[in-house]
Parts: structure tokens; sequence; C-alpha cells
């Protein structure tokens, strides 16, 4: 699943230095519209106690960091990153405190990022690989496609290209491959080919731009019939996965950083949203060398959550603990003559 090289970047990020404010400390902390999904499950396979050190890659809108906070208390540390500079000033405040540090960075960069606050391996890391109903709501990332704003697409605007630049240039195989690998969508040629058609004809540059090309009416589109969701879907997941990088972002995760940020028999749990996602996560806990599965299988979201929180419906959690290293043999070659 080889993501086109002329997307995304690899600049790494600043963090945040300790103890310097990223918002204003008089203005009151700004209101957050998401739900944190499976907070009640995430927190029991955390196993959390006081005086731990834990990273939240996926600070989001701080519900699973918040709560996490209360059950570390005081004594513990937090480390709360987000790619999505927004994201970290919206819910920054809401977790401020002196042990907390909130750094705008990815977490496949969070060996730099602990190196940078002068910390060691953590007892627990959460990566949450959904995205918040806040960049949902915001009109100009383009992450909703009943809504009319440019087709960004980025959790961080200031690296890597828009989705509208990318799709100016593809050629018709390369983004029927992206909508088939990334958005698992068996019409992936036939939309690649009314994209293409699109574009020639005029700029392919917002949400309704490109719905307009998959349906071939005007949007916004309203579905009918017993499958109802929009055909538009797995398109806006597939360009949205590959402007990121996700998958190669969640691959270093589970192949390296969490690894090496975690100390021996240390938690890591991750929650995904869709097969790509659990796939790789189920393949790497597999590994019977660096992982001790923590659940017989993946939990879900239970029916009153998915009727309270829609987005939980496809959550699925999995958990690990990390096994310490194996003990050098000792050597067996006989001692040199004198």
């Amino acid at each position: 699943m080889a993501i086109p090289p002329e997307l995304g970047s690899n600049r790494l990020m600043s963090p945040q230095p300790p103890g310097s404010p990223a918002f204003p400390e008089s203005s009151p902390p700004p209101r957050s519209a998401h739900v944190p999904v499976l907070l009640r499950e995430v927190l029991q396979v955390l196993e959390l106690a006081p005086d731990l050190k834990v990273v939240d890659g996926t600070l989001g809108g701080g519900g699973h960091s918040k709560a996490i906070l209360q059950r570390i208390g005081p004594t513990g540390r937090l480390i709360a990153l987000d790619r999505d500079a927004r994201m970290v000033d919206l819910s920054g405040p809401r977790i401020a405190g002196p042990n907390v540090h909130v750094v705008h960075a990815p977490y496949s960069h969070l060996p730099r990022v602990l190196t940078d606050l002068n910390l060691g391996p953590v007892d627990r890391i959460l990566l949450d690989l959904g995205w918040c109903s806040d960049q949902l709501a915001d009109p100009e990332r383009g992450f909703s496609f009943q809504v009319n704003s440019p087709l960004d697409l980025r959790y961080d605007t200031t690296t890597g290209q828009p989705a509208w630049k990318w799709l100016a240039t593809v050629t018709e195989d390369q983004l029927a491959h992206v909508i088939f690998e990334f958005g698992e969508d068996h019409l992936a040629r036939q939309h690649a080919r009314r994209i293409v058609a699109f574009r020639q004809q005029q700029p392919l540059q917002t949400t309704f731009d490109l719905v307009a090309a998959i349906t071939g009416q005007p949007a916004p589109w309203r579905g009918t019939g017993p499958d109802s969701r929009h055909p538009a879907t797995q398109v806006f997941q597939a360009l949205r996965i590959a402007v990121n990088q996700e998958l190669e972002q969640l691959h270093e995760a589970l192949h390296g950083v969490c690894d090496s940020c975690l100390k021996p028999h240390g938690i890591l749990a991750v929650l995904s949203f869709h097969s790509l996602e659990d796939r790789m996560v189920k393949q790497a806990f597999r590994d019977p060398t660096r992982w001790e599965g923590l659940l017989s299988k993946p939990l879900s979201a239970s029916p009153a959550e998915q009727r309270l929180n829609p987005r939980s419906r496809t959550a699925l959690l999995r958990a690990a603990r990390k096994k310490p290293s194996p003990a050098p043999r000792p050597s067996t070659d006989p001692s040199p003559a004198p």
C-alpha cells in the first residue's frame, strides 16, 4: 500500500517547549463538540494508576486525555500530541497543568518529543486513530462532503499539499489505485475516470466539486433506498488517508516508535476505525517476541454508545503489553589461554 511520494512531507515538527503557554491564560478554554470513543474500555485496558507516565498520541478533543489525568493524578505525567495545531489550541486548555505537556507533533515523532522534554520511556501509550468531530465541523478543511469547502483534507496544514492540488495532476491509474487500496472501493476505477473527466471541464477544488464529479449531480447529495451511504464516502476516506500518510504513520508507530518509547511491561492501546488500520494493529500484536495481547478479541462500542455517538460504530480497541527484551545469553567460548 505505497503512498504516492508527492503526497505529504517528512519535515519534523518542533514540539512546544516545556512550560511555554500555547494559549492565553486569560481566555476561557474553548468548547469541543467531540465525544471520546470507548472511554470506559480505554481506561480499563490501560490499567492506569497514580505516578504513571502516559502518552495520548492523538489529543483530538481532549476527552481521553482529561480522563487519563484524573486516573494518574498530580504525581503522574501526561504527554499529549496532535499533528493538528488547531486541536492543540482547542483542547490544550482543557488539560493544562504542571504535569502536562501538550505538543504539536504526530505520534510517529514521539521519540524526538520525549528527548526534547528530557523524558525517558513511558508506561502507557494510547493511539486513537479516528478524527475529531471538531475537524469535521471545520469549514476550511474539507473533511465533510455535506459542506462546500476547500478540498484540503490535511490534519497539519503547514506541511504536505492539499488534496485538490494533487487531484489536479494525478493520473487516472494512480487515482484508481489510491481509491481501491485506501478506500477499499470496488468502484475505484469508475470514480477515478469520472474525477479525471470532471477536471478536464472545470477545476476540481472544493468538496462539492468532488461530490459532483463522483455522483454526476450537484451537491449536497441525498441518498435514498436501503443503502443511503454517500457514494463519495470511501473516496474521501482514501484521499484523507493518502494526503496525511496515515498508514505510514501507523506502521512507524507499530514497528519501532512505540516499542522504543514504551517501558518493558508497558501497555499500548490502539483505537482503529476501519479495516486497514485494524489489520495492521492485529498483525503487529501477533509478534510473540514483542507483545503480549491483553484482549482475546477487539472491544467494540455497546449498542447504547453507538446510538449516542454514531462515530463509535466502527471503532475497535486492541491492547497489548510490551515484553521485556530477552536477557543476553552467556558466552560459551572457552577462556583464552594465559
